[in-house]
């Protein structure tokens, strides 16, 4: 293994040597990515933060300068990602479609989309039973669990959202389930992830059944992490629920949320409190719990939040649900917080979902594992599938000048 510079020593040992090792070798030499240039899971203290989002509140007064400032943050997200690198590609989705099961008031279907050229998105599509001709549509990805979209909690979500009338993809962390082209530790994790949701998201629109005008998204924890970056760059998401995961102090543990420079930039320090709010004036609920860095949503992250929604007028979207006896989870009562907002801000009769004393998810039949694999012996991988990091870091030009 090859020795890193010293400038990369202390992230390396948090995030594990190889991926960044990889980054050396195959990232242009004049963008090296290296400790300075990132923000990496307790960035700062709970104390810090605060005097940080006082310092972030005291840089605009008024919608406009709010607006400059967040444009300056989408854009050093997306140079933080390299998203230049990504090709230019619309449509040609060449989805992969299977083994079609009616259940209880929804559909469930294996399926995988073509992210670029050799890379595949994998997951399933939940549908309604009985669908009308123009349909809100919701994206669900996931947090940290190696099969993390096959579990009960996942399939249990993904199905009150199509039981209540949306066409709702829930697809696999990069790395992870049927994700296994790469490791999730590779150092473009960040982007690929990003990227995966927007060729969700687009082929979503692609499809009659969608309309294009009601998109939710939703994850917890890494998941959440996915929702708010792709809310703050793409005013396509039109209603996001990040779940347990927008802190002001904490950046996101892992090389796929804090691996690439996208919090700071030669000229602007942010944080994921900031990129939750550039979703205003879109509907945003943000659901926090007492037993991990989500604790302060309440006193700290949340106002700064509504106050942003403020410059719009809009502080009736913006909405907050604490759980401060509860831990870090996207359990049933952080679901049924979700519902109903969905619901309302997509159009959806949340009636259709049983009701006693609580939303009733009992409904919803718990698949297996396998049978929710897209690749299977009747269902191959296309031939031109790349596998590797490297393979796949090359294909998109990381790599040595």
């Amino acid at each position: 293994m090859m020795q890193l510079p010293k400038t990369l020593l202390p992230l390396s040992l948090f995030l594990g040597l190889t991926p960044f090792a990889q980054a050396r070798e195959l990232l242009p030499l004049h963008e090296v990515i290296t400790d300075e240039m990132l923000c990496v899971g307790h960035h700062w203290t709970p104390d810090e933060a605060n005097l940080k989002m006082k310092e972030f509140a005291s840089s605009w007064q008024d919608k406009n300068s709010w607006e400059r400032r967040a444009e300056a943050i989408r854009e050093g997200i997306l140079k933080g990602l390299y998203w230049d690198h990504m090709p230019k590609i619309k449509g040609d989705f060449r989805p992969v479609i299977h083994s079609r099961r009616v259940m209880d008031g929804y559909v469930v279907e294996n399926i995988a989309i073509r992210s670029f050229p050799g890379f595949y998105i994998t997951g399933n599509l939940y549908t309604p039973a009985n669908p009308k001709e123009k349909n809100p549509a919701i994206l669900c990805p996931h947090g940290h669990a190696r099969n993390k979209r096959l579990t009960a909690d996942v399939q249990k979500r993904c199905a009150v959202f199509a039981r209540m009338g949306a066409v709702t993809f829930a697809y696999d962390m990069v790395g992870y389930a049927e994700s296994t082209q790469v490791t999730h530790r590779m150092p473009i994790a960040a982007l690929l992830q990003t990227w995966n949701s927007t060729r969700v998201l687009e082929y979503l629109i692609s499809r009659p059944d969608v309309d294009p005008q009601r998109i939710g998204m939703t994850g917890g924890s890494g998941g959440g992490t996915q929702t708010f970056i792709l809310t703050a760059i793409d005013k396509r998401i039109t209603v996001s629920a990040p779940v347990v995961q927008v802190s002001a102090h904490f950046f996101g543990g892992c090389v796929c949320e804090s691996g690439m420079p996208i919090h700071k930039t030669g000229r602007l320090q942010t944080n994921n409190v900031e990129f939750a709010a550039m979703a205003a004036p879109r509907p945003l609920l943000l659901v926090s719990n007492g037993a991990d860095w989500t604790r302060n949503t309440p006193r700290i992250e949340y106002p700064y939040v509504r106050n942003v929604y403020a410059l719009y007028d809009a502080e009736h979207k913006a909405e907050h649900v604490h759980l401060p006896h509860e831990g870090h989870d996207y359990g049933y009562s952080k679901r049924v917080a979700v519902y109903p907002f969905f619901a309302h801000h997509l159009g959806l009769p949340y009636k259709s979902i049983p009701y006693k004393d609580g939303f009733d998810e009992s409904f919803v039949t718990v698949l297996p594992p396998e049978d929710l694999h897209v690749f299977d012996r009747d269902h191959p991988r296309p031939s031109d599938t790349l596998l590797g990091d490297r393979a796949v870091m090359e294909n998109l030009g990381f790599r040595h000048d």
